[in-house]
């Protein structure tokens, strides 16, 4: 993603999570990235984002829907709705999230939602 602008970025990150692209996806990261979620454990580093999304990630068989992309500076935020699947129940719930670039990367990323585990 060489060259690509921080929006692009985030609209093809969803892009590669919804078609479970995870080498793809792992690649728009940097190596020491840092991924928060309230309540849960940051996940730090590429090796534990890719464990995270290939083996921990409690949702599945989903899609975001993206209603609204802002970007700030190195800042992308995004509001959306995600429908798909967790622990066996069809779920649906809106999130914001923010993606901060350093030298092209996504360097962290926070989550906020309206359920206790994502």
């Amino acid at each position: 993603m060489t060259g690509a602008n921080p929006d692009s970025i985030v609209r093809t990150y969803y892009e590669l999570v919804d078609a479970e692209r995870y080498d793809d996806l792992v690649a728009l990261f940097a190596d020491d990235v840092r991924y928060e979620r309230p309540g849960q454990q940051a996940i730090e580093g590429k090796p534990a984002l890719r464990t995270f999304y290939e083996k921990e990630r409690p949702l599945e068989d989903g899609s975001h829907e993206i209603y609204t992309v802002v970007v700030a500076g190195d800042t992308v935020a995004v509001r959306g709705t995600f429908s798909g699947r967790q622990a066996g129940a069809d779920v649906e719930f809106d999130f914001a999230d923010f993606h901060e670039f350093e030298d092209g990367e996504i360097a962290r990323r926070y989550t906020f939602t309206d359920r206790d585990e994502i």
